[in-house]
């Protein structure tokens, strides 16, 4: 039996709660979870909840960070000029830059 799932303030979390999303969105759930370095259950509630999202550099998120980029280059490349990026594309490149910016000036990405 696994253990019993608490919170930061040790209280058990008995309540499931899901929803609904698209492929597109799943994808871009994923990738913000993935930089992050969370657990996809801590990351949504704390998005829910409105709280901030503190990313702490380690070797997961800078995995996830190169493989973001890589992606990222893969679709520049793809493209014949700038007009045609996609509005995720674009969410991505935002969401890296704000956890890069964060990571370099050696505080906690909000």
């Amino acid at each position: 039996m696994s253990a019993k799932n608490r919170d930061e303030h040790n209280r058990f979390r008995c309540i499931t709660v899901g929803f609904r999303v698209s492929p597109e969105e799943n994808e871009a759930i994923n990738r913000a979870v993935a930089l992050s370095g969370l657990p996809k259950q801590e990351y949504c509630c704390r998005k829910c909840m409105n709280r901030d999202i503190v990313v702490r550099g380690n070797p997961k998120v800078f995995k996830a960070l190169k493989n973001q980029l890589g992606d990222v280059k893969n679709e520049l490349e793809r493209l014949q000029n700038a007009s045609e990026a996609s509005d995720e594309l674009l969410d991505l490149i935002r969401l890296i830059t704000v956890t890069m910016d964060g990571m370099k000036e050696g505080s906690d990405v909000r």
